[in-house]
């Protein structure tokens, strides 16, 4: 019985970190890049929240820990290369860029449990706020620094609810499914690793290697 337990426990964590959603482990290698991209579209994704509330403490520190990895990921980067744009598409900057402008929408969510509202505010499908926000004219140091404050006073907020509110669900206006509190978190904390892979990716791509470690 007790093995049985541990295994369980195991699965929910994975399931947290993104090790089981249904799909095989996708992981970078320092080759992602070179032609098209490998990182799975967003919207293609499916979700799974089948862990325990109680799980939250550990969902809470992948989010926390969402500034460092992408500062780590860019950390020494040539400019020219964090605002390179291939096939016209978004830089790695105009994607930590976008990491910012969903706080306040994933903010507003937050809030959306607190009120006890009949549908999760719905985001921008056609991220217009990235596209016009001029990312690549700013200096990167203070995309990172605005993420940095944002995400933390997104995680502690959510420190502050009680607990049983993490239980609270509400439907997603996309995904047209219940989603928990804790399960916002979670979609919260997979949309940082679809950027933060993205970002990765690009700026593995030609000649340029570094040692990044990725979640």
């Amino acid at each position: 019985m007790e093995r049985v337990r541990r295994g369980r426990d195991l699965r929910d964590l994975l399931l947290l970190w993104g090790g089981l959603d249904g799909r095989p482990k996708f992981f970078l290698s320092s080759r992602c890049g070179a032609s098209m991209s490998q990182v799975p579209n967003w919207f293609e994704r499916k979700f799974e929240f089948s862990f325990p509330v109680e799980l939250y403490p550990n969902l809470c520190v992948r989010l926390r820990g969402t500034p460092a990895r992408l500062e780590e990921i860019v950390r020494a980067c040539p400019r020219e290369r964090l605002v390179q744009k291939p096939e016209g598409k978004w830089s790695a900057q105009e994607h930590a860029g976008h990491l910012l402008d969903l706080e306040p929408l994933w903010m507003a969510r937050v809030d959306d449990y607190v009120a006890g509202e009949s549908e999760l505010t719905a985001a921008d499908l056609s991220n217009r706020k990235t596209h016009e926000a001029g990312h690549n004219t700013r200096r990167i140091g203070d995309i990172l620094a605005e993420f940095r404050e944002a995400r933390l006073q997104l995680v502690d907020q959510a420190g502050e609810l009680q607990a049983a509110l993490f239980a609270r669900s509400i439907p997603h206006p996309r995904l047209k499914q219940p989603m928990r509190l804790i399960d916002h978190l979670y979609f919260v904390a997979e949309h940082d690793d679809h950027h933060l892979a993205r970002i990765w990716e690009l700026l593995s791509a030609g000649n340029f290697r570094r040692s990044v470690g990725t979640n």
